[in-house]
């Protein structure tokens, strides 16, 4: 299909008559994206669900759309006024108590990382696990611990297994062919940090199996 037939099955089929080819395109590209209404529509026009046009979620918003819930259905699971949910959804911000944020991850059945990523745990995580790779590993464990609900054990494991891989790669970087200079070192250093969320949630499932 083109966008000229996509655009005119939103038209006629759904109710939406500004969606032009043009707009279809700017979806399409990435410029703009559609909103709920013009998603389910899109969606029902190539017979498909919302979450196949989506592919991975990764904000709260596309999550909310995956699971083909309505804005009203998450304020009301999570106990929030709908215009407040809303500003978060729209600032991707979310500024729920824990309760709220527990019927957040029941109602959007969120995994452990996704949820740490929505509730906007992110950016926090990845400090301490850089603070845990790079000086003492075990200084981390409580902190990441209360942000992250995971038995201590396995949370103990995986962290020290991110050190000694971490470590082992920069010595490795240092000596390879009778030594590297530091700056290679050091390049080698960022990528592994800037991967550390994704490497810590590895090594975290390869850990409950």
């Amino acid at each position: 299909m083109g966008p000229e037939h996509v655009a005119y099955g939103m038209r006629v089929s759904f109710g939406l008559p500004y969606v032009t080819p043009d707009l279809v395109i700017a979806w399409e590209r990435g410029l703009t994206a559609p909103s709920s209404p013009e998603l389910a529509a899109l969606a029902g026009v190539l017979w498909c669900s919302a979450s196949e046009l989506i592919g991975r979620p990764r904000t709260l918003r596309e999550h909310r759309l995956a699971r083909g819930l309505a804005p009203e259905d998450i304020a009301r699971a999570v106990g929030l006024e709908l215009l407040v949910y809303l500003r978060m959804e729209e600032n991707d911000e979310w500024r729920g108590t824990e309760r709220q944020s527990a019927a957040l991850a029941d109602v959007l059945d969120l995994s452990l990382p996704d949820f740490i990523n929505v509730t906007g745990r992110d950016a926090k995580l990845a400090e301490l696990l850089r603070g845990a790779v790079t000086t003492r590993w075990q200084a981390a464990v409580r902190p990441i611990g209360k942000m992250v609900p995971l038995d201590r054990h396995l949370l103990e494991d995986s962290l020290k297994e991110l050190h000694q891989d971490y470590q082992g790669r920069m010595l490795a970087t240092l000596t390879w062919a009778g030594g590297n200079s530091p700056g290679d070192a050091s390049e080698a250093g960022r990528d592994f940090l800037d991967q550390i969320i994704s490497r810590f949630w590895a090594v975290v499932e390869k850990g409950t199996y």
